[in-house]
């Protein structure tokens, strides 16, 4: 897998984001400015991380994979936080810290899913199917 700043600052935030909510959940607190602000990191990278990969593409640099699933894992990262964050102020307890937690750990896998695609390094999908046909 290639490894460049955008899934290191995801890795990161993601983390981050996920450290501070579980250890508020752990305290038994109810979700609070700290684990809502924690999740709208996660937001502002993935919206961040969507506008500069318009900008690569519009400069001419091109994915390796295929750009529907690309842009679907942007789409589904981006509204994770904002389902986080509505479930949080739907259920106002320790619980939805977990919920949020989730989210930025389910953000970072997703933003290395995005980094394969973009740089062409995941198992292609016809690798697999001459994989079942033996």
């Amino acid at each position: 897998m290639t490894v460049d700043g955008w899934l290191i600052a995801g890795i990161v935030v993601g983390l981050l984001s996920t450290i501070i909510c579980w250890t508020a959940a752990v305290l038994k607190k109810k979700p609070n400015d700290i684990t809502i602000l924690a999740l709208a990191g996660v937001e502002l990278l993935i919206l961040v991380y969507a506008a500069a990969s318009l900008v690569r593409l519009a400069a001419g640099a091109s994915l390796a994979g295929e750009a529907w699933e690309f842009w679907g894992y942007i789409l589904t990262a981006a509204a994770l936080p904002i389902a986080g964050f509505y479930w949080a102020m739907m259920e106002r307890t320790f619980w939805s810290n977990y919920v949020m937690g989730a989210v930025g750990v389910t953000v970072v896998v997703m933003m290395a899913r995005m980094a394969q695609i973009w740089y062409g390094t995941g198992i292609p999908v016809h690798s697999l199917q001459q994989g079942i046909g033996q």
